[in-house]
């Protein structure tokens, strides 16, 4: 499905749930046009199950809008331009994906809520923890703070709803648990998810290129480090 999102910018949906091939379909076309952008093309957010294109609407109808003796408006150029595009784009129905360790201390100080969901899964805590480090996860999309990553692949046996009340603040590194999702805070921020634990790693330098480190297609791989580790650590990155 394609359709406008105001006067600049028109959102394409591949399907309506979090699935592996709806992903593939919005990689392979966030993909390309990063790589092969048109006139008038300014940037494209990948989500869940879709991608949002944003364009200049001057440029693009100064660029194309002349075809055949007729005048289209900037809406109907870029959505014939995607058209085109999706009738021919190809790619491989897997890819290869990035591995990514991240190492997590987990209850305590740096999770909070690691307790809570145990309790609400019926678990013990030492559960939890094996069944959230035991996973791999597809980094989905990047979003609601700068190098935010969306997991998908957690285990249903730790999902937890989110606080009813948001933190204010939530440390940087802070992996968390939202339902059937997890993730992990970049930077300090407001947040209501449920905090299990924290990385020493910093997912997001502002001046790197790019500046996160993880990026869509990822696969993240966490695993248990003692807290007496985890200062360490955070202490020879300063």
């Amino acid at each position: 499905m394609i359709e406008p999102v105001g006067d600049a910018a028109i959102v394409i949906r591949f399907g309506s749930e979090i699935e592996y091939r709806t992903h593939r379909k919005v990689q392979m076309l966030s993909n390309y046009l990063t790589q092969n952008s048109f006139n008038g093309f300014i940037e494209c957010i990948p989500s869940y199950t879709g991608v949002t294109v944003f364009y200049d609407p001057l440029l693009v109808e100064k660029s194309h809008a002349y075809k055949a003796g007729q005048i289209f408006s900037p809406y109907k150029i870029v959505r014939s331009i995607i058209e085109d595009l999706l009738a021919n784009l190809k790619g491989e129905e897997t890819e290869a994906h990035r591995i990514v360790e991240i190492p997590v201390c987990y209850g305590g100080e740096c999770g909070p809520d690691l307790e809570f969901v145990a309790k609400q899964n019926n678990l013990t805590t030492d559960e939890v923890i094996s069944l959230h480090s035991g996973g791999e996860y597809l980094v989905y999309m990047l979003g609601f703070a700068p190098g935010f990553p969306f997991l998908g692949g957690m285990s249903e046996k730790i999902a937890t709803p989110r606080r009813s009340t948001p933190r204010t603040s939530i440390p940087a590194g802070s992996v968390g648990i939202a339902g059937k999702q997890t993730g992990v805070y970049p930077i300090s921020t407001p947040g209501g998810w449920q905090l299990i634990g924290q990385t020493p790693l910093r997912l997001f330098l502002s001046e790197k290129e790019p500046p996160s480190l993880l990026q869509a297609g990822d696969v993240v791989k966490f695993y248990p480090i003692s807290y007496k580790d985890f200062l360490e650590w955070k202490e020879e990155s300063k």
